[in-house]
């Protein structure tokens, strides 16, 4: 009777120790858990974070037949206030149609300018849907595929932040000369750069140098900006006891 009573405590133990062990998600479980948690980025982080006073780029030197790359610094100038994506005065036309088609929720802005505080950047990030609107966006107004690099576009899609008393005092519309997209998680970056000395559009392919300086700093900054937004989030942990 002893150990018929003993066994039944054992099992009856094993029964315990089962309901206290951790349990699993399943993966829909944590899939939604890390859509979640990277969609949340933009409210948990400070917006001095998510647009950080320096952000070092570099600048390819292979099409001057120099080898590797030169690091640059691009230093921020300010940020602008929250905007919703009901406003068109953060994107053009196109752009906001296709950031309303994709359940934008809000969109942020920061302008920087580049070492020598001869060029002159905005870049912005909006709150699409999911990961698949963020993608589908940037190759909307890529025209074409992207990479995890984003890629360049013809589209005019962001309004630059002026910001008084500093290089970029002069930066509008009329003054934007190229553009970059890039998809980062449930994040669309965008970024516009131009010249600090308030000139209009030019046609900037006819110089090597300056188009390769002007294009480094905007796919730079924006691809530094989407990284830590479009990090893929830790693999959710299910805490101990009933109930999870």
């Amino acid at each position: 009777m002893a150990l018929v009573g003993l066994g039944g405590l054992v099992f009856t133990g094993v029964g315990i120790s089962g309901q206290l062990m951790p349990r699993q998600f399943t993966p829909a479980q944590r899939a939604r858990i890390e859509a979640w948690e990277v969609a949340s980025r933009w409210r948990t982080m400070r917006k001095t974070k998510i647009f950080p006073a320096r952000v070092r780029y570099s600048l390819v030197e292979t099409q001057f037949g120099l080898p590797g790359s030169l690091s640059l610094t691009a230093r921020r100038l300010g940020i602008a206030r929250q905007s919703t994506c009901g406003r068109a005065a953060g994107v053009g036309a196109r752009a906001l149609a296709v950031l309303r088609r994709d359940g934008c929720q809000a969109l942020l802005r920061a302008t920087y300018t580049d070492a020598t505080s001869s060029l002159v950047l905005t870049v912005g990030v909006a709150v699409l849907a999911g990961q698949g609107a963020a993608q589908s966006a940037a190759r909307y107004l890529a025209g074409g595929p992207t990479t995890s690099q984003g890629a360049a576009t013809k589209n005019q899609v962001l309004s630059p932040v002026q910001v008084p008393g500093t290089p970029a005092a002069a930066f509008g519309r009329q003054q934007r000369q190229l553009a970059w997209v890039v998809g980062a998680g449930s994040y669309l970056v965008m970024a516009t750069a131009g010249f600090a000395d308030g000139r209009p559009h030019v046609t900037v392919d006819s110089d090597p140098y300056t188009l390769t300086e002007m294009t480094s700093l905007a796919r730079g900054v924006a691809v530094v900006i989407a990284a830590p937004l479009g990090a893929p989030a830790p693999v959710p942990r299910c805490p101990r006891g009933p109930g999870c």
